[in-house]
């Protein structure tokens, strides 16, 4: 559990090398082992632990005080002279002052400091135990010891033998005034009694209020020690050489057996005095620091150092470092991405920014001229720069004839996380954009930073198309990556807009037919679908329209079956025995008013308009045609004007007369008799003409009756001697496995591509195959593993699928992707494609980059027969208890086939 109260509590992110490790209890000296190491660094003992150890841990320092065990909370930590210092990712370094608290402390020369860590492992009661102890041996104590740390200021004075021999160098005085008396002391009891600050009022404690509140003061067999955290009500800021600077001054009343003792002591620690450009940074101590020196002082020695680490001058060369003084400050000047410090990710008002974090120290050894006693000054100093902005950049490397957006968006640190992409359609974590075929993938650069991609396919819902000529398609995919950083999980947003366009519009096209009685129109969809309208004649083709010309539509065509005397046709041209009829079909965009196909397809129909029937009695029809668009079928009349139709609509008008009647006429020759009548539009005072050039309109009705003829008609059928049968045949089902390139499962590795090379966590995308044309056949997965060896029976083994499922124990879960029918795929039950993660075995905790094999069991279900087991379909029995590997569950209709790929090895380059 996470306790907010004490220091050194840090929340690391795991590492998947790590995961499996066991944590054992050591004790460690200088030697690194776990992930630890300790060493001495002048007056500091330090400890490091980097990130493979830490990450996904919260991390308790306790300091060992010979049998007892001390947690360091973050006020007692100040107080006794340790501190922390911890990048994003884990990698920790512990500092202890030599003076500090519970360090064993010999003749202050020898100095042995312990610290136990404990892990506690996020979300688990587990803990890891780790003791450190560390010898250190330091001698070259100067009259004047001022340590500045990260959360603490520290002072030390070397106390004479003598109380005559101190006063005459000006360190301690003798105070045998009553007011400084010690109150019920006795001659031989000594130690520190009180403490006087100087803020510049003077503040007087006795050791114990001092203590209460945060101070340490204390002495060792050479030396008085003080200790105090920054911003406490007893320090006070001043300007030195343009430097703000924190500092306390006390007097300290020990008593000793000469007396009672006063001793003068004093730090003061820099708080700014850094500049930054774009490429350096300057941080500027002043050269003479007046709260700690008086009179005259030279610089005897000054060193500089990393991360409490003096470096020579042949490493600062080879970093840039540069150390020197001016006439009022020491100077050290660190370009900007030195290996020494890391960079961090931030997001001051959702933009992303960065800074550079470096800890230098500095180390000068002040000499006096009257008295020449030293005064040793050491700071360790974190630095950060102002947050540089550092918008993403967006590389569009998108290939519009290859139909796949592709984008890269970058650069940012490892500590950056992308979380979710909003699409048009909403949001989605990385984990289902790429369970939906949007592809993500994260790419390492060589320098360490982050570049992510995006692969989304043309035909997505998530992208939106509109057409701004009829063969042409802009695509256009709008995203919003969000971003978290870690640790802080500070969120941010990049904005993205893609857009592409390209000339493959396939129209629909149209095509017709008729017979003797009407139309048969099929009508093939484009690549645009169904987003058109259709004029069938000059009505719209609605629901109801629809369902009166028998509309089919099988997902590619449509057709229709119009009456060649639908109200949706036109007659062109009418003879005795025939009519011309034709249907104009249109389909248009009534967005943009495009016309996107036509068809105008006229064909001859049989149609007898006259019948002579034997009794004499003559029917004739009359059709109205486009020539005389105009026309009132009714308004027709035979010779006779008085012979009207005996029915007529908006087309057509039926007579019905005897032959002797309504002007008729009658012929005879050779073996024929022919009656001949006419059936006219006639002009008067009733029918008016509309216009001068109103057509006439005038059709001849001819009877010819034979005289004497005979007809003979007969009718034979050969009966079928015997039925047709389907001989019986055999075969073998063939099954193959093949790795994809990317995830459009177009391009397949061939033989001579293997060993296949993948990154670490690289997709891998598997296709499985039945090859047969049956399409009643199933090809379902029931258990996929990898090993390291072409033997699918050797071990170690790694479950990918397990009982047609993904492995629930795989943190990178198996995906499952659909097979749809297109060119290359006739029956998708035959088919099944499934992407992994690219992994390697751990042995020994190392990793190992061998190759790994592939290997599924299969089976081929009869999806006629009854559904049982594994046949039941590919992982919708995942709530059973998984089956060991190899065994087998009959199914009924199905058969078994085993199946490998490989070899596909690890690459460590990163692209």
């Amino acid at each position: 559990m996470r306790k907010p109260e004490k220091i050194l509590l840090w929340t690391m992110v795991a590492s998947i090398f790590v995961l499996g490790q066991a944590w054992p209890n050591v004790k460690l000296g200088s030697q690194t082992s776990s992930g630890l190491k300790s060493d001495c660094a002048g007056n500091l003992m330090r400890l490091s632990m980097d990130e493979a150890l830490a990450m996904g841990n919260q991390l308790e320092v306790d300091a060992i005080n010979v049998t007892q065990h001390i947690l360091l909370t973050p006020s007692l930590a100040a107080q006794c002279g340790y501190s922390m210092e911890s990048d994003p990712w884990g990698n920790t370094r512990i500092y202890a002052s030599l003076l500090g608290c519970y360090v064993d402390n010999t003749d202050d020369t020898t100095f042995t400091v312990g610290l136990k860590l404990q892990l506690y492992r996020s979300g688990s009661s587990e803990v890891a135990h780790h003791e450190v102890v560390q010898t250190c041996s330091y001698t070259r104590w100067a009259s004047k010891e001022i340590l500045c740390d990260r959360n603490y200021m520290e002072a030390s004075t070397r106390m004479a033998a003598h109380g005559p021999q101190a006063e005459a160098k000006g360190q301690v005085r003798k105070d045998d005034s009553q007011i400084n008396a010690i109150p019920g002391a006795t001659g031989d009891v000594h130690g520190i009694w009180k403490v006087t600050f100087f803020t510049p009022e003077p503040v007087a404690m006795v050791l114990k209020e001092a203590e209460q509140a945060g101070y340490s003061a204390r002495t060792t067999s050479t030396r008085l020690v003080m200790r105090s955290p920054y911003n406490t009500a007893e320090t006070y800021f001043e300007d030195v050489a343009g430097v703000p600077m924190e500092a306390f001054r006390v007097s300290v009343y020990h008593k000793a057996q000469q007396g009672l003792n006063v001793v003068n002591l004093a730090a003061a620690c820099p708080r700014g005095g850094v500049l930054f450009t774009e490429d350096l940074i300057s941080w500027h101590v002043p050269r003479r620091v007046s709260p700690l020196t008086e009179g005259k002082v030279k610089i005897v020695e000054m060193h500089m150092g990393i991360n409490g680490q003096r470096l020579d001058k042949a490493q600062m060369a080879a970093r840039g470092y540069t150390l020197a003084t001016t006439d009022f400050h020491i100077v050290q000047e660190i370009p900007v991405g030195s290996p020494d410090g890391y960079y961090k990710s931030h997001a001051p008002d959702y933009q992303y920014h960065i800074t550079y974090n470096i800890e230098p120290m500095l180390e000068v050894l002040w000499r006096a001229e009257n008295n020449q006693d030293d005064t040793r000054y050491k700071v360790l100093f974190p630095i950060s720069t102002p947050p540089m902005a550092r918008p993403p950049h967006t590389d569009d490397r998108t290939i519009p004839e290859d139909r796949v957006f592709t984008v890269y968006v970058g650069t940012f640190l490892h500590d950056v996380e992308l979380r979710n992409i909003t699409f048009s359609t909403g949001v989605l974590t990385v984990e289902e954009s790429n369970a939906r075929g949007l592809t993500v993938e994260e790419h390492i650069l060589s320098n360490g930073t982050i570049v992510f991609a995006l692969h989304v396919a043309f035909a997505s819902d998530v992208v939106l198309k509109h057409n701004p000529e009829p063969l042409a398609t802009t695509y256009v995919l709008p995203l919003v990556f969000g971003f978290i950083i870690h640790p802080e999980a500070t969120t941010f947003a990049h904005s993205v807009e893609l857009q592409a366009s390209l000339h493959d519009v396939v129209l629909p096209t149209l095509t017709g037919t008729c017979d003797e009685n009407q139309f048969y129109v099929s009508v093939k969809y484009g690549n645009q679908g169904h987003n058109f309208q259709t004029m069938v004649g000059t009505k719209d083709l609605t629901p109801e329209l629809a369902q009166k010309l028998k509309f089919l539509d099988n997902g590619t065509h449509f057709s229709i079956e119009v009456p060649y005397a639908d109200e949706v046709t036109a007659f062109e041209l009418i003879t005795t025995s025939s009519i011309r009829a034709r249907l104009d079909v249109l389909l248009w965009d009534p967005r943009n008013q495009w016309v996107l196909g036509d068809l105008y397809l006229a064909c001859n129909f049989p149609l007898l308009t006259t019948r002579c029937h034997p009794n004499g009695t003559i029917s004739s029809l009359a059709v109205k045609v486009e020539s005389v668009p105009n026309l009132n079928p009714s308004w027709l009349t035979l010779k006779d004007q008085s012979c009207r139709p005996v029915f007529s609509d908006d087309r057509f008008a039926h007579f019905t007369f005897s032959a002797g009647s309504c002007g008729t006429t009658r012929t005879f020759f050779d073996h024929y008799m022919l009656y001949e009548n006419e059936i006219s539009l006639y002009y008067n005072d009733k029918v008016a003409r509309k216009s001068p050039i109103d057509p006439d309109y005038r059709q001849i009705i001819s009877c010819y009756y034979i005289v004497n003829d005979t007809q003979a008609i007969a009718f034979s059928s050969k009966p079928r001697r015997y039925d047709p049968k389907a001989e019986i045949g055999s075969g073998h089902l063939m099954v193959q496995m093949r790795l994809a390139q990317d995830h459009s499962y177009n391009y397949f590795y061939q033989a001579e591509d293997y060993p296949v090379e993948k990154h670490l966590r690289q997709p891998l995308y598997f296709e499985v195959e039945l090859q047969s044309s049956d399409p009643h056949l199933e090809l379902i997965l029931e258990n996929c593993w990898a090993t390291r060896q072409e033997d699918r029976t050797s071990v170690p083994s790694w479950d990918i699928i397990v009982d047609s499922c993904e492995n629930p124990d795989d943190k990178y879960a198996t995906i499952f992707h659909p097979v749809v029918m297109d060119d290359r795929v006739s029956v998708p039950s035959h088919i099944k494609r499934f992407s992994m993660k690219m992994f390697t075995f751990i042995q020994d905790d190392k990793v190992l980059q061998d190759e790994i094999y592939v290997h599924c069991d299969v089976v081929v279900c009869d999806q006629t027969s009854p559904a049982e087991g594994v046949c039941q379909g590919q992982c919708t029995h995942s709530g059973r208890k998984p089956s060991h590997k190899g065994e087998r569950r009959q199914s009924i209709g199905s058969t078994h086939q085993k199946i490998s790929s490989g070899p596909i090895a690890l690459t460590s380059q990163m692209s």
